[in-house]
């Protein structure tokens, strides 16, 4: 058996751990942001809840897929043994969420047209809005948890979900105004 403190248990751990969470996924890397944060802090202490809310914020203002927090959580685990160990768990983390689901996926998209009428196509679609939507909430619970660090942050964090909600105006903003915030001190880190 590997160690899992070396750096080949470390890969070892990484892969496993997304190959794993690939099938659940299905609905997007964020639908699985509470679990990646459960195992990448508290179960292998990976990152710490910090770095955690460093790199979503990082992979969500980046363009690309959501996924992307999936090689950097990959990139955190492998940094402690170096730079290539980094590379290689960044990597390997993100082929190993993506490749098993994406095959699934595909497989589902080429079937999924030939029960169109089917009325259990119909039912499963209108199952997942209300799941989808739960799991969203716990996320966004997760992140609020983990990123807010007081009470100014918790208020700040609290009018823009209200302005989110009620108002047209371009998250970029509110992400411009947090940074800036952040940056004086106003919002600690």
């Amino acid at each position: 058996m590997v160690d899992p403190s070396s750096a080949w248990g470390t890969w070892l751990q990484v892969v496993w751990t997304f190959l794993r969470l690939s099938l659940f996924s299905l609905g997007g890397g964020n639908t699985l942001l509470a679990e990646y944060h459960h195992l990448s802090v508290e179960r292998f202490g990976w990152i710490t809840g910090s770095q955690f809310a460093d790199i979503y914020a990082l992979a969500e203002a980046a363009p690309g897929p959501s996924s992307m927090i999936v090689g950097l959580l990959g990139l955190g685990a492998g940094w402690d043994h170096g730079l290539f160990w980094g590379l290689l768990c960044g990597v390997s983390a993100e082929v190993a969420v993506l490749l098993p689901s994406t095959v699934v996926m595909v497989a589902a998209a080429l079937s999924w047209n030939r029960l169109k009428d089917a009325p259990v196509r119909l039912a499963f679609e209108r199952g997942l809005g209300p799941i989808t939507l739960g799991i969203l909430f716990h996320v966004g619970l997760t992140v609020l948890r983990t990123a807010d660090q007081g009470l100014v942050a918790y208020l700040v964090s609290g009018v823009v979900c209200a302005l989110m909600l009620f108002t047209r105006i371009s998250p970029l903003y509110f992400m411009a105004v947090a940074g800036v915030l952040g940056a004086i001190g106003i919002i600690p880190s």
